[in-house]
Order: structure tokens, then sequence, then C-alpha cells
């Protein structure tokens, strides 16, 4: 009896293990495995993941599979692929592998933590992903610049660089506008042209150059230029600032004002300059030069003023030489004072005369002329 309950015993250990041996086999050759090797991964909103998944059919029969996405958080977007092909479905055949690919599009509009879902292949085969927002979503819009200052003169053009961020999840349409008194011109460009507005992708941006020309005879001063763009869900506002140092303006002309000589051919005229510092900002270097007639010389005293002080005049001469062989008449020479910044020109106009000389010759020539025509009309006239 006992040796009878030893083979019983016996037996039924051999069918158990052979149970489970066959029951292991069909769990490994029924298997699907999926694998991905980013199963957690952690990104800023407005983000997209994309994920390379790896089907494998371990089994010795082909697989039918139904791929599906589940868990996704709500207003996330994501698209499932398998080559160009959006798919539901998966044909795998025994011991092959497939490829499919997930995107998953994070929102902008969305809080900071972690985010779990699941990819299923076949319903019961599952690989569990996790995304991490790694700070808390915004739905605004940013107008930024690296520098907000600038400093220069009246007259100079401020360009400021900046930045427009579309942290939306729409495609928005900005408007560009500044806040600024009368008699200032700002220009917003984009792409090297002027607009008044831009289009803006979702979580894109867009490189804004703004261009600031300042009022004529503006006041030394600070001054605050805002900058605004918006659509009617959302605004941003950026605050430049302009340091103006002065205006730069000269005036050229003569102590009594008359902008006119006369000057005998082939002698010199000395003429008497003002230069005057009508701006609010110190002249340096004025250069003196002069536009004059063909073979016409003119020379200045001192030929460069160093520096003249806002509200300042000084005084220069101007020699001016005719030449000897111009005829009576009205000459113009152009003068010019000039700065790296201003210039202003005086237009002078030259009356040549004749030398003394000259007219007396003439007068003789005249004289003689006559007489000869006398001579020859009282010798031959009565014949």
């Amino acid at each position: 009896m006992s040796n009878n309950m030893k083979w019983l015993n016996l037996v039924l250990s051999s069918i158990f293990g052979i149970i489970s041996i066959c029951s292991q086999a069909a769990f490994t050759t029924d298997s699907v495995t999926l694998y991905t090797p980013y199963s957690k991964i952690t990104v800023p909103p407005g983000e997209s993941v994309d994920y390379t998944i790896d089907v494998i059919n371990n089994s010795k029969e082909l697989r039918n599979l139904e791929i599906a996405l589940v868990g996704i958080p709500k207003g996330w977007n994501y698209v499932l692929k398998s080559g160009n092909w959006n798919i539901r479905q998966l044909s795998i055949l025994p011991g092959a592998k497939q490829v499919i690919s997930l995107r998953v599009e994070v929102p902008l509009n969305v809080n900071k933590g972690s985010y779990r879902f699941r990819i299923l292949a076949g319903g019961s085969n599952s690989l569990p992903l996790v995304i991490t927002v790694s700070e808390q979503g915004t739905f605004e819009t940013e107008f930024t610049t690296e520098q907000s200052n600038m400093q220069g003169h009246a007259k100079a053009t401020f360009n400021f660089s900046a930045i427009l961020k579309n942290r939306t999840s729409e495609k928005q349409l900005y408007s560009l506008k500044a806040n600024v008194q009368r008699g200032w011109n700002v220009i917003f460009r984009a792409n090297g042209n002027q607009v008044t507005s831009v289009n803006v992708e979702p979580n894109n941006t867009e490189n804004i150059n703004i261009e600031i020309k300042a009022p004529d005879n503006i006041q030394a001063g600070t001054y605050k230029i805002p900058v605004s763009t918006g659509t009617s869900t959302t605004s941003a506002t950026l605050d430049l600032e302009v340091v103006i140092t002065g205006s730069f303006n000269m005036e050229l002309t003569t102590p009594t004002g008359l902008l006119s000589a006369s000057i005998t051919a082939g002698d010199e005229k000395r003429v008497e300059l003002l230069v005057k510092n009508t701006g609010s900002s110190a002249l340096t270097d004025i250069n003196l030069t002069a536009s004059a007639p063909a073979n016409w010389d003119v020379l200045f005293d001192p030929k460069k003023v160093d520096r003249l002080e806002p509200g300042k005049d000084t005084r220069v001469f101007a020699t001016i030489k005719a030449d000897k062989r111009a005829i009576a008449g009205d000459y113009m020479t152009n003068i010019n004072a000039k700065t790296p910044e201003v210039s202003s020109t005086a237009a002078f106009r030259i009356s040549v005369k004749t030398p003394l000389l000259l007219g007396w010759i003439g007068i003789m020539v005249i004289i003689l002329a006559l007489g000869s025509v006398y001579y020859l009309f009282q010798k031959y006239g009565r014949r």
C-alpha cells in the first residue's frame, strides 16, 4: 500500500510538473512585450514629447492587436502612428517586432505635476508612461527685451530689439502700439518689414525691432516709451526708456546777417562769419569748408573750432580770392560749418567788378574807335 501511494504521488507530481511547464511555455509563447527606453520624461508646459515604442510578438502565432492610449489627461492631444499612418490596430508576425510612434502635446495651460497614462496592445498588454510638467503653465503673452534703456542725442534713432512670445494654445494676431506724446515717431518692424501687427503660432516667438525718434527741439532728459501688444484675450506691455543727452543745432551767418559782398576780379575779400550753437549740447570739431567757382580760393581763420558750448557763438574769417579772369557779374560761394552730428551752410552772393585800369583801357578804346570814325568821316565824307 505504501508503495502504491509512492507511485501515485510520483505520477501526480509528474503530471503537475508537465502542466506547469506547459502553462509557462504558453504564457511565454502568447506574450506581447511593449518597450520604450524613456518611460518617464520631464518637460515644461507647451512642449511636445515623442516616443518610439517597440511592440514585440513573442508567440508563435500571428497577433492582431488593438492599440490604444488610455488615461491621457483631458485637453492633451496625441498622435499614434506606425510608419506614416495613424493606427488603431497592428498585425505582427510570430517572433517579429513592429515600431509605433507616439507624440503627446503638453498644453500651455497646465498645472505643475506628474501625469500618468498607458499604451495598451491587445487589451491586456500595457506600457505605463509618465510625463512630469516642470512648472506651472500659463495662458499669456510675453513681450521682453534684453536692453530697455538707451542714451543718445536728440537726432539719434534708438533701435530696440524685443521678443514677442505666444504662450497660449492658439495662433494669435498681435497688434503693436506705442503710447507716446505728439512728435515722437515709433516704428515696428518684423522680418525687415514695417508692421502694425504680427501673427504668432502657439508657443512660438517673433522678433520685433522698435525704432524710436524724438521730436525736434526736445530738451535733454529721460523719457518713458510704453509699447504694447495684444489681442482680444491676452496682452503685454514693454516699458522702454530713452535718455536724451541734448540736441545738436548750429547756425552759420554773419554778424549783420548780410550774406553778400563785392570783389574785384583777382582781388581778395575778408568776410567775417558767425558760428552759433543753437542746440542744448556742446559742439566739437567744427570744420569749415567752402564750395566756390572754379579758380577761386577760400581760406579760413581759424580752419576749425574745437568746441562751442550751448547758446554760445564764435567768429571766424573767410578770405575769398576771385579769379583774375572773372568777368563782371554775381557768383555764389557756399560756406559750410560741419560736425559729425550737425551742419549749417551759408550761401554768399559775390558781385565781381572789373579792375579800374581795365575800365580806363576800355574807355580809351571806345574813344579811339569814335575818333577814328570821325576822322574817316571828315576825310572821305565830302567826296
